[in-house]
């Protein structure tokens, strides 16, 4: 399965599919997502191993191996791995658009705004 490399660390689409779309993504430690929000898709975001801090709006949620927390469609949020070893999540999509231009970044430590 083809790996996608990012500054923060990678991703799998696990699926692909007209009304939802599935990723794996790793995030090594120290590293954060862009800080975001979509217009035409919602996100659930279950982490597999590692340690999570999830901005979501004004919240900042932590999570732990096993836990979860939904991204509704339009929320500005990021997540970061606050740990020592790579934090691994799956990120399942739903709405009407998955493309990546979907994405208004709104800060970003990798100049990608």
């Amino acid at each position: 399965m083809e790996e996608d490399h990012r500054p923060w660390g990678y991703y799998q689409v696990l699926a692909d599919e007209p009304d939802h779309k599935v990723k794996r993504i790793v995030v090594y430690p120290g590293k954060r997502l862009s800080l975001q929000r979509h217009q035409r898709r919602a996100e659930h975001w279950y982490v597999m191993t590692g340690e999570a801090i999830v901005t979501r709006d004004d919240e900042e949620i932590c999570l732990k191996a096993g836990q979860s927390v939904d991204i509704p469609r339009g929320a500005v949020h990021r997540i970061m791995n606050p740990g020592a070893e790579n934090m691994a999540f799956i990120e399942v999509q739903t709405g009407d658009y998955f493309g990546e231009d979907d994405i208004e970044r709104m800060e970003d430590d990798f100049g990608r705004i």
